[in-house]
């Protein structure tokens, strides 16, 4: 294995309801009368990019908003909630961050958000920080996000590897879509909020992330 592609914040620390949480605080700053319940946002889940979920959901309502600066302000929130509840690294994520050091596995961070939430994340997390990684990916760095496959295809040819040789891990359905259309080997760690979603197109679903079984699946076992 060549390398181990982180493919959402998510996948480091389960963030989906601080984010939820963002989201509904931002409507609240805006003036907007919504609310986004907990089926609610698991249904939204399956694409990627917050902004894009505003406007699609405005809308399906008939209003319109400035989809952008909600976002921004949803963004905003986000970073502060993290920066005051804390957070902590998913089951297995320092285990195998640990082990790709140990065996020169290249490390990278395929997101689709932005470069601020990235920093805020990293910022919360032990052991891990934006030197973890061999490359990082967000939302400034590719024009197209997930599901298209850009911005994995921009994480390979900056790592310099195959996609054969990588393993993807995901927690949703259209970071999974955007791993396996550019060849990646893909692994489904869903979070709390996304468990549901259809992963068929994983090699297979985790709840914990495990080291040995992630070399394993490249067929190459150190």
């Amino acid at each position: 294995m060549a390398a181990i592609l982180f493919g959402s914040i998510s996948t480091l620390a389960d963030t989906s309801e601080i984010q939820r949480r963002a989201f509904n605080e931002a409507f609240e700053a805006h003036g907007l009368n919504w609310k986004w319940g907990r089926d609610d946002y698991i249904s939204m889940l399956s694409s990627n990019g917050g902004a894009q979920r505003i406007a699609d959901y405005a809308e399906s309502r008939g209003e319109t908003v400035d989809a952008a600066a909600v976002h921004a302000t949803k963004s905003s929130i986000f970073q502060e909630l993290v920066a005051m509840l804390g957070i902590e690294p998913r089951a297995g994520v320092l285990d195998a961050v640990a082990a790709a050091k140990t065996h020169n596995v290249k490390l990278g961070l395929v997101t689709t958000t932005s470069p601020e939430n990235v920093t805020a994340l990293l910022a919360g997390l032990p052991d891990v920080s934006r030197e973890t990684f061999d490359v990082v990916v967000d939302s400034a760095t590719v024009d197209t996000g997930k599901p298209d496959p850009a911005s994995y295809k921009y994480a390979l040819d900056q790592l310099g590897e195959d996609a054969g040789s990588c393993v993807a891990i995901e927690d949703n359905v259209g970071g999974v879509h955007a791993a396996t259309a550019a060849s990646v080997i893909c692994v489904a760690f869903p979070n709390q909020n996304t468990v549901s979603g259809d992963f068929s197109e994983a090699v297979e679903v985790v709840g914990e992330l495990d080291a040995d079984r992630l070399r394993a699946l490249t067929g190459n076992d150190h």
